[in-house]
């Protein structure tokens, strides 16, 4: 026993000084699970691991994700953005903050194309955030705006952590996607908001004077990029489509609408096909590392362990569901999103789930606490990605951005308080 004690220590302090080293989480994870089969005694069940990896990773509604990074790929690298920010002015340009506005607005249109927060950001930041310096924001305020609304990118649909988190907890990608709208709007509104009332504090330029872009024309060249979310929602919806069905038409949509918008060539499909690869193929090596760490968990029963923990804490329902968000919480500011989902969802999820916890209404509260860490330090991939397209200081951006991370941690409760708010447009739906 003492022997097991030392080597998980051993193991640990390995690990530690890997990751110090800047060795990849995901090698870290795997190695670590590898020898956590050693410390348990199990090294016998390391023979049916590589069957365990591929029954993780060898599912046919993963393929989606793929394809719906291509989507946001195809959009982002086509010019799209720039009709989408157009329609954006057209609505919300003429009040006070209008830029902030627009830049907000603009993350709610783009998350029903990519559902990736970290495109979404470089996506606006190479556009709006000079847009606005030239109007007279600050550049720290511009960035933290663009950072703090790129996280409404995974919660409106279509979202790769909830395909990603689906098909952990097996768990319907349709009823995830619908459960995302209203959490989603509900976000967006809320910084909308909060733009509105720093608009008004600092006198933020915008107004009636401003150009704006005329309403129609602008609907008129932006349609069929607004037409994804759609297709996508609509035919999961009435059941014409799957969603990874769903997510082919959509890279056969983005794609005509680059052509049509003069943007699609050889050289962008390449770049769009290069950087689909690369990031489709870093997450399948987080959930190959992940799913070595899930069996080993499963084996030493360590989510019955904690639902029997929480039990004897008496904590049920809504006080085990806050326990588990601060939980991970803390695990977004320093891990990536997949990882942190790979790693935790597995211990957590079934014991929520056992608490009395909807799944679906699970699955939308840790998507959104974690996709928060993209905009908390030490890491913060939205922050790094928006402090290295603005040149403005990391730590400066992070201070401007806190009190629009405060406003998202609200909202955060009030769709943990009120599951319905996840629930009503799936249940309106039929889909759950």
């Amino acid at each position: 026993m003492l022997q097991e004690v030392n080597l998980a220590w051993l193991i640990s302090i390995l690990a530690m000084t890997c990751l110090g080293a800047g060795a990849a989480l995901a090698y870290v994870v795997g190695g670590v699970a590898v020898m956590g089969f050693i410390s348990a005694g199990k090294i016998g069940y390391l023979a049916i691991l590589p069957q365990r990896i591929f029954s993780h990773v060898d599912v046919f509604v993963l393929m989606a994700m793929v394809l719906f990074i291509m989507t946001g790929e195809v959009m982002n690298r086509t010019g799209v953005t720039r009709y989408l920010i157009d329609f954006s002015m057209s609505i919300v340009g003429r009040f006070k903050g209008g830029l902030g506005h627009v830049n907000i607005l603009s993350s709610i249109f783009f998350a029903g194309i990519s559902g990736s927060a970290v495109a979404d950001a470089a996506a606006l930041s190479n556009i709006l955030i000079p847009a606005m310096v030239e109007k007279g924001y600050t550049r720290r305020y511009a960035g933290a705006v663009t950072a703090a609304s790129s996280i409404i990118g995974p919660i409106i649909p279509p979202s790769i952590i909830m395909i990603f988190y689906g098909s952990w907890m097996q768990v319907s990608i349709g009823g995830l996607f619908a459960a995302g709208i209203l959490p989603g709007l509900f976000l967006g509104v809320a910084l909308l908001l909060t733009n509105g009332v720093y608009a008004h504090i600092h006198n933020h330029p915008g107004g009636k004077d401003d150009t704006i872009p005329a309403f129609w024309p602008s609907l008129r060249r932006s349609a069929l990029a607004l037409t994804l979310p759609v297709i996508i929602m609509g035919g999961i919806v009435f059941g014409v489509v799957t969603p990874t069905e769903a997510a082919g038409l959509a890279v056969a949509v983005s794609l005509v609408a680059g052509y049509l918008y003069g943007g699609v060539n050889l050289s962008i499909l390449y770049k769009c096909m290069e950087r689909t690869a690369i990031l489709s193929g870093s997450i399948f090596m987080i959930m190959t590392a992940a799913a070595c760490s899930a069996y080993i968990s499963s084996l030493e029963q360590w989510p019955e362990a904690i639902a029997r923990a929480a039990i004897a804490l008496n904590l049920n329902g809504v006080s085990f569901l806050l326990l588990i968000n601060v939980i991970f919480f803390i695990a977004g500011m320093f891990m990536d999103v997949p990882m942190a989902l790979a790693l935790l969802v597995p211990l957590f999820g079934p014991a929520a789930v056992a608490q009395g916890i909807d799944p679906i209404h699970l699955g939308i509260v840790l998507c959104l606490n974690l996709t928060m860490g993209l905009i908390t330090p030490p890491l913060g991939n939205c922050l790094i990605v928006v402090s290295a397209i603005s040149g403005e200081n990391y730590w400066d951006l992070v201070a401007e951005t806190l009190p629009f991370v405060l406003v998202e941690v609200v909202v955060l409760l009030v769709i943990i308080l009120v599951p319905e708010m996840s629930l009503l447009i799936p249940r309106m739906m039929g889909i759950y």
